[in-house]
């Protein structure tokens, strides 16, 4: 929803109306008011209820077919546009030189967390997608491909924000605070600033949108078949529990924010329960699942298409899926939590 309101904002021109505007106070006053943000967070979700609605090829393929693509050419383009700033080489630097003096563990783990969430394990979209392949899909070769096109989607993302906030002697920053107001300022300091900051901003909010359409996805289906619902009835089920959550994560930036949960407004404890504990102990236990129940004949012959395809590391791979990934996950899992710091110091 915030990203519509920015989408709207630099159309109408009131992003950059006022010279040296501030971008902080702005984002504030924006996401602590009680009704845009929920004006915005309805049609995000009716754009994706209606994707959803329409079914899996007239609505769910369709979409990501004209999104992906386009998701993609936008993102090369402002590559391209930020390389080419002044002093853009400092960006690139910071983003691919190594400092090694900082690759700690709690680092690495905090890395594994991130690609966890960045490849949607744990949390039943790659399941309820696989549900739909046919019989002749290469599983392991889907596997690589998503891997590694999300992993260069990510390189071009970062290399599309660094040079151009080191081109301005911006700090960088994480959430928020880079997206709605360092890169507005950023954006301001750019011929034709509010045409980039429009294509920025459809950019982000396409990239949500595919987001939120395959998790949508995960709990239609679900109810679809678990209770025999016809699927637009399901959907409105789902989009209508997804609005009242989204009204209340908006207010705890506004009038709720006095209402916390272990200290935490209602989005940053959603944000939590979600990132760092259904995560990955969805994870684990899928693996635990995977690993100890599914029976070895039907898990190779759905891995190797009825043994069309070789798979010659399969033990390899059902030895990780049943000791090894449950207790690095487990790893990941009290690291997140902070626990795993605690457990250092008692032993």
């Amino acid at each position: 929803g915030w990203t519509l309101e920015y989408v709207w904002q630099t159309v109408n021109g009131s992003l950059y109306s006022t010279p040296g505007v501030d971008f902080t106070t702005g984002f504030d006053n924006f996401s602590s008011n009680a009704l845009r943000p929920i004006f915005w967070t309805a049609v995000f979700i009716g754009l994706t209820h209606f994707v959803i609605a329409s079914g899996v090829e007239k609505g769910i393929e369709r979409a990501s077919k004209i999104m992906m693509p386009l998701l993609f050419f936008i993102l090369v383009v402002m590559c391209v546009r930020s390389v080419t700033l002044p002093n853009a080489e400092a960006g690139l630097v910071y983003l691919f030189k190594p400092d090694f003096s900082k690759l700690t563990s709690s680092v690495v783990l905090s890395a594994v967390g991130q690609a966890f969430f960045s490849l949607s394990l744990g949390m039943g979209c790659l399941i309820t997608y696989s549900s739909y392949f046919g019989k002749d899909t290469n599983m392991l070769a889907t596997a690589w491909q998503v891997t590694i096109i999300n992993t260069f989607v990510a390189v071009l993302a970062g290399i599309m924000i660094f040079p151009a906030v080191f081109s301005f002697g911006i700090t960088p920053s994480a959430g928020a605070q880079l997206v709605f107001i360092t890169l507005p300022n950023v954006f301001e300091q750019l011929p034709f600033s509010s045409l980039w900051s429009l294509i920025f901003y459809i950019l982000l909010a396409m990239a949500a949108l595919t987001s939120t359409i395959s998790l949508h996805e995960v709990v239609t289906a679900y109810i679809h078949e678990e209770f025999r619902m016809t699927r637009k009835r399901a959907a409105w089920l789902v989009s209508i529990g997804v609005f009242i959550l989204g009204i209340l994560s908006s207010l705890s930036f506004g009038l709720l924010k006095e209402f916390t949960i272990g200290g935490l407004i209602f989005f940053d404890a959603l944000d939590y329960l979600t990132a760092k504990i259904m995560l990955p102990l969805g994870g684990m236990l899928t693996c635990i699942f995977v690993g100890t129940r599914v029976d070895k004949k039907i898990l190779k012959a759905e891995l190797t298409n009825e043994g069309t395809i070789k798979f010659r590391l399969f033990s390899i791979y059902v030895f990780f899926m049943k000791y090894v990934s449950p207790i690095a996950i487990g790893i990941v899992f009290l690291n997140e939590l902070g626990l795993l710091d605690q457990l250092k110091k008692l032993f």
